[in-house]
């Protein structure tokens, strides 16, 4: 088959990690050594019957997009209109679900050719399936489309799929509660009555950027940033008016809404699409403050938290549940890659002392104050490279009783899990958000040790979405 070719009525098999959609050509390919897997990118559920255009020719697989979608598949609800944030909306929550589960236990096929039983425990529900995120980013931006006959000058929701350039217009978000919902719809009001300019990621002009809200769930404490292009104006007064206008505006809503509790302008000239530029407390506090498991976390405009507090406290939850405290109460936890230090805080109560190791300064230090906040004395945060940490560690003969190790997407970087092994402790607990690099991790330490995975639980913090929180237990051998 070669690109453009078309593909008609084609069943989607499955969905894979990373939201793509899963076909064997089995019908259409009959030589042996042509590709028989296709992956389908698009608005597509497993069952629905589809006709799709091949874009890409790798080695092994086709890639595809979807150009119509001949019949709706069983599980899908229809009940909600479909907005990139949430790409499985329209799939029954329990069957999400099951095609998580499945695609934790599929990812760990390899690693069942060294170790054929694993413990695969259910995956935990979200604690709510809507208005769970506490984080969000909005986008001022165009939508522009010869071909579709759209000209929408000034919108603001989020990038639309595939076409980065283009911005779909949002009255709402159902990932977020109601009460931001109506806060965000406040600012997208003002923003539209005024003559200022989205910005434009391709020309790089243009005025507004980004409108972010982060509301705590415990503690009910929102914090907004604005984000602005402050090279749209070649005179700085004019510069300065608009600012005034967007101040007053944020002020007033601030004195009417008892929640915002932290505003903030980003005076932003990244070349990225990121909301972080240099910020400008105009209104409330530096900080907000959300609680887990009795700690308090301060969150500043650009400190890294969960977005689902709820599901948050699920997840520490059971990194604390699968540990086995006997064996290192009186002893050393490393808490690795450990971002701002709330994992190892959890585990505080239960070890004589943690180490926390995270290359990101500002999480690093931001653990500090927040341990300082806690009156937690014997979490030690270290600053630096994982696998710089766990050479010098090692090479100064020190110990540790209880590894927790929770990379981000890529995984432990290639040079890591072999010092890992040599701690030799009773027990590893791998923290993961990648089904993927996690299997490869967990292949590697059954292969040159003489650990054995205990047990594997997914934790399912964001509905609506393919993403996906694993914790899986290894401990020694008998």
């Amino acid at each position: 088959m070669k690109k453009w070719h078309i593909l008609e009525d084609i069943t989607v098999e499955k969905l894979v990690f990373g939201g793509k959609w899963f076909v064997r050509l089995d019908e259409w390919v009959t030589d042996s050594n042509k590709k028989k897997v296709l992956f389908i990118t698009g608005w597509a559920v497993p069952g629905s019957i589809v006709d799709v255009k091949i874009i890409k020719k790798r080695k092994d697989y086709y890639e595809s997009q979807i150009v119509a979608v001949k019949k709706k598949s069983l599980i899908e609800t229809g009940a909600y209109e479909l907005f990139p944030g949430a790409p499985w909306m329209n799939i029954d929550y329990n069957e999400q679900l099951k095609i998580k589960q499945t695609q934790i236990e599929e990812s760990f096929f390899h690693v069942q050719k060294i170790q054929p039983e694993i413990n695969f425990l259910p995956i935990i529900p979200a604690p709510d399936q809507f208005g769970y995120r506490n984080k969000i980013e909005f986008s001022f931006g165009k939508y522009i489309s010869h071909k579709e006959e759209v000209f929408q000058e000034f919108n603001v929701g989020f990038h639309k799929r595939g076409e980065f350039s283009k911005v779909e217009d949002y009255d709402e978000c159902l990932l977020i509660d109601s009460e931001q919902n109506i806060l965000y719809k406040k600012i997208k009001d003002f923003a539209k009555q005024s003559w200022l300019p989205v910005h434009d990621q391709k020309m790089w002009t243009g005025f507004r950027r980004h409108i972010l809200i982060r509301k705590t769930y415990f503690t009910n404490q929102t914090m907004v940033i604005f984000s602005y292009f402050p090279e749209y104006f070649e005179n700085k007064k004019d510069l300065e008016s608009a600012l005034i206008d967007i101040k007053k505006f944020f002020i007033e809503l601030a004195e009417s809404d008892t929640s915002l509790s932290s505003i903030y302008l980003s005076h932003n000239s990244n070349k990225s699409d990121t909301v972080i530029g240099d910020m400008e407390l105009i209104c409330g506090s530096e900080v907000i403050t959300e609680e887990l498991l009795g700690l308090q976390f301060d969150i500043g405009p650009k400190s890294f938290f969960q977005t689902n507090s709820r599901g948050a406290e699920l997840l520490y939850t059971l990194v604390k549940d699968f540990s086995h405290k006997e064996s290192f109460k009186n002893g050393t936890v490393l808490d690795l890659y450990g971002g701002t230090g709330t994992i190892g805080m959890i585990m505080s109560d239960i070890a004589k002392d943690v180490i926390s190791v995270e290359l990101n300064e500002e999480a690093s230090t931001n653990g500090q104050r927040n341990a300082q906040k806690n009156s937690i004395n014997n979490v030690e945060f270290i600053n630096v490279k994982v696998e710089d940490f766990l050479n010098d560690y090692i090479e100064k003969w020190m110990k540790a009783d209880l590894l927790i190790i929770d990379p981000p997407r890529a995984g432990m970087h290639p040079s890591a899990p072999e010092n890992i092994l040599k701690f030799n402790t009773k027990q590893i607990i791998y923290v993961s958000c990648n089904p993927a690099t996690l299997a490869r991790d967990c292949q590697y330490i059954l292969e040159n040790s003489d650990y054995t995975i205990e047990k594997v639980q997914a934790v399912d913090m964001f509905p609506h979405t393919h993403h996906i929180e694993t914790v899986v237990s290894f401990i020694k051998k008998d």
